[in-house]
C-alpha cells in the first residue's frame, strides 16, 4: 500500500482545518481554534493504484498551525513529507503577500518539485459579496502567483488529485 503525507500549510484563519476535516469526513468546527503545532490526520482511499506497490494509499494530513511562533518546528514538520498545499483567505489581503514565504519555506527550500504543491483559496462563506452562499466554498487556483504556477498535488507520480476527488 502506497503511503502518502502531505502538508497543510499558511497563513493562520486560513481554513487549513476545515479543508483537512473536510477531506478526511472529521467532524466539523463550528468556532475558530487555532491550530497549536500541528495536528495529524490519516484516512486511507483503496481506489489509488500504482504499478509496484499494490492498491489503495494511506494518507497523513499535517494540519499545521499558521503561526510564526511555530516556525522552529516547520523542519521537523517538512520531513519526509510527499506534497505540500499551501492555503490562503482570499478575503484577507496580507494572505496574499504571504504567499511567497509559504512557497518558499515549504517548497522551494524543501527541493520538492511543483508538481506537488497545490494553492487552495479560501473563501469564507457570508463574508464579501456572498453572503450565505454555499455551506462549504473552496476554490483551487491553479494559476501562476508571482512565485510559481501551482498545480495540482501529486505525492508520487502515479497519484494525482484523483486520490482527493475519489475519497468522498
Amino acid at each position: 500500500m502506497l503511503k502518502a503525507k502531505i502538508l497543510f500549510v499558511g497563513p493562520c484563519e486560513s481554513g487549513k482545518t476545515v479543508l483537512a476535516n473536510f477531506l478526511t469526513e472529521s467532524s466539523d468546527i463550528t468556532e475558530y481554534n487555532p491550530t497549536q503545532g500541528v495536528r495529524i490526520l490519516e484516512f486511507e482511499n483503496p481506489h489509488v493504484t500504482s504499478n509496484n506497490k499494490g492498491t489503495g494509499c494511506e494518507f497523513e494530513l499535517w494540519d499545521c498551525g499558521g503561526d510564526s511562533k511555530f516556525e522552529s518546528c516547520w523542519p521537523a514538520l517538512m520531513k519526509d513529507a510527499h506534497g505540500v498545499v499551501i492555503v490562503f483567505n482570499a478575503d484577507i489581503p496580507s494572505h496574499l503577500k504571504e504567499i511567497e514565504m509559504w512557497y518558499s519555506c515549504f517548497v522551494q527550500q524543501q527541493f520538492l518539485q511543483d508538481s506537488h504543491c497545490m494553492l487552495v483559496a479560501h473563501h469564507k462563506p457570508g463574508s464579501g459579496g456572498d453572503k450565505g452562499s454555499l455551506a462549504l466554498s473552496f476554490l483551487c487556483v491553479c494559476v501562476c502567483v508571482c512565485v510559481c504556477v501551482c498545480v495540482c498535488v501529486c505525492v508520487h507520480e502515479s497519484i494525482g488529485l484523483h486520490v482527493f476527488e475519489n475519497h468522498r
